[in-house]
C-alpha cells in the first residue's frame, strides 16, 4: 500500500484554529477534502490545502508507474502539532505591559491508496435433504 507524506512547518496561525479544519478532512477521500478546504471560508484551509496537494504529489512521484489515481486515494492521518512562540508586549495601563503569544504550529498530511478488495461471491448454502425415515 502506498502512502506518503506533506509537512509544513511554522505556519502563523494558532494550533487551535487549524485543528478545526483538520478536523474537517481526516479520514476522507482526497477529492472530498480538497473541496471542503477550497471551499472553507477559514483562513487556515488555504495551508490545509496547500499541504494536501502536496501530498498527492509526493504520493505520485513516489510511484514508480506514475499512474495513481486520485480517486482511490484518502486522507490516513493528519494532525497539528504545536510551533514555537512569539513573545510580544503590548502597553498596558500605568506603564505597565502586558505580554502577548504569537502562536505557530506545525501540519502533516499523509496520504494513502484505498486497498482493492475482490468482491467474493457467496456460496449458497446446502438445504437439508429431506429424506423420510420410518
Amino acid at each position: 500500500m502506498l502512502e506518503a507524506r506533506a509537512i509544513n512547518r511554522y505556519i502563523g496561525s494558532s494550533p487551535r484554529k487549524m485543528r478545526l479544519i483538520i478536523d474537517l478532512i481526516r479520514g476522507k477521500s482526497v477529492p472530498e477534502a480538497i473541496n471542503i478546504l477550497h471551499f472553507s471560508p477559514k483562513h487556515s484551509s488555504r495551508v490545509a490545502e496547500k499541504v494536501l496537494r502536496s501530498a498527492v504529489s509526493n504520493l505520485q512521484n513516489k510511484d514508480e508507474a506514475g499512474r495513481t489515481d486520485t480517486d482511490t486515494l484518502y486522507v490516513k492521518e493528519a494532525f497539528v502539532n504545536g510551533g514555537p512562540s512569539m513573545k510580544r508586549m503590548l502597553p498596558a495601563p500605568m506603564g505597565r505591559a502586558y505580554r502577548m503569544l504569537k502562536r505557530s504550529n506545525h501540519l502533516t498530511i499523509i496520504v494513502a491508496q484505498k486497498i482493492q478488495r475482490k468482491k467474493q461471491v457467496a456460496k449458497p448454502k446446502e438445504k437439508p435433504s429431506s429424506k423420510k425415515t420410518n
